[in-house]
């Protein structure tokens, strides 16, 4: 199930070499003395990214990960030149990073529809001997080879591109709460790890107001150092404006939700302090199983004390949800006017 999503990729990435330039003279009946006429190597060809909605994974680039393009042609005679070498396009997801495997320098980050980058140059073409002749050498006999392409390995690296990021612990009931604002369908269960990969959706209150919602799969504890599955894909949240943290409030919860809220935290500080830094809005779940309803008057005032909003909803019994819609919406357009902090 995992790898049909496929967010991190190393491909390697090689420019068209140019083409030699033509030694070459003219030898025409009525122009015994026409000269060099050697013609220019054509220009190789590019090695091109280019970002296409078109696109949610990197799923293309597993089993093929060489990509050459094509050589410039070599200068001819009669000074013609060879033509350039055509460019290579790859198309790859909107929202894709591309790093130099070797230096990790950020190359380019395709975050628009059409955005291209040149990830590989293809080599200039060699000039040919008419370029070298000068009054005291009217007839050279050398020109020029055309120059190797630009090569290298890189790594694609895929940040999914939504609004609003959906983050807590494992069956917290993000999942289902996806599905009950958008019109995503998620893998749902009750068990830890239902979501082995994110789901995106997409939030409409009305025709103007739509947002785009990410599931990322459960933090747990040391998710930061690689266990669990949350830590593979926090780089989907990078992006977002406002998190929804998600706490399950249920009588049968496995962690005591203000427990549960530190240890995610506390997981996206270490994996990047800028993302535990974004704005989030928590959200109490499953409370159609929470027996003591007055737990949430504590918990709301234990948050707020914090600086947080906090609202509480049941996505079994759709309590709640719409409030919660509008609340999202309110609170992305003061981030998005505001900055960034707590709300």
């Amino acid at each position: 199930m995992r790898e049909l999503f496929l967010d991190r990729v190393k491909i390697y990435v090689k420019g068209g070499r140019g083409g030699n330039g033509a030694v070459a003279f003219l030898r025409e009946k009525y122009r015994p003395k026409g000269g060099p006429a050697g013609g220019d190597g054509g220009k190789g060809g590019d090695v091109v990214l280019v970002a296409t909605s078109s696109k949610h994974t990197l799923l293309d680039f597993k089993y093929k990960r060489h990509f050459k393009a094509e050589n410039g042609e070599h200068g001819k005679g009669k000074n013609q030149k060879g033509k350039d070498g055509k460019d290579l396009v790859v198309y790859v997801p909107v929202g894709t990073v591309v790093r130099d495997d070797q230096t990790g320098e950020l190359l380019c980050d395709l975050t628009q529809e059409g955005q291209r980058c040149v990830v590989a140059r293809g080599g200039k073409g060699g000039r040919g001997n008419a370029q070298f002749a000068t009054p005291t050498n009217q007839a050279p006999r050398h020109a020029e080879p055309g120059e190797e392409g630009e090569e290298r390995w890189i790594v694609l690296e895929l940040k999914l591109i939504a609004d609003i990021g959906i983050v807590g612990l494992p069956n917290a009931g993000k999942s289902t709460l996806l599905s009950k604002l958008t019109k995503a369908r998620p893998k749902i269960a009750d068990y830890p790890f239902t979501t082995t990969k994110p789901n995106l959706g997409v939030m409409e209150l009305d025709e103007e107001r739509r947002l785009v919602l990410a599931d990322i799969p459960g933090l747990i504890e040391d998710a930061h150092k690689g266990a669990g599955l949350g830590h593979e894909f926090l780089r989907h949240i990078e992006r977002t404006r406002l998190l929804l943290h998600l706490i399950d409030v249920s009588d049968n919860r496995e962690t005591d939700p203000l427990k549960a809220f530190e240890l995610v935290n506390r997981e996206l500080e270490l994996y990047s302090p800028e993302l535990a830094k974004k704005p989030q809005i928590v959200v109490a779940s499953k409370i159609d199983a929470l027996s003591d309803r007055s737990v949430l008057e504590k918990l709301k005032e234990a948050f707020e004390d914090r600086g947080y909003t906090f609202h509480a909803i049941s996505s079994a019994t759709s309590e709640g949800i719409e409030e919660l819609k509008e609340l999202l919406w309110s609170k992305y357009m003061e981030v998005e006017h505001a900055p960034a902090g707590k709300v």
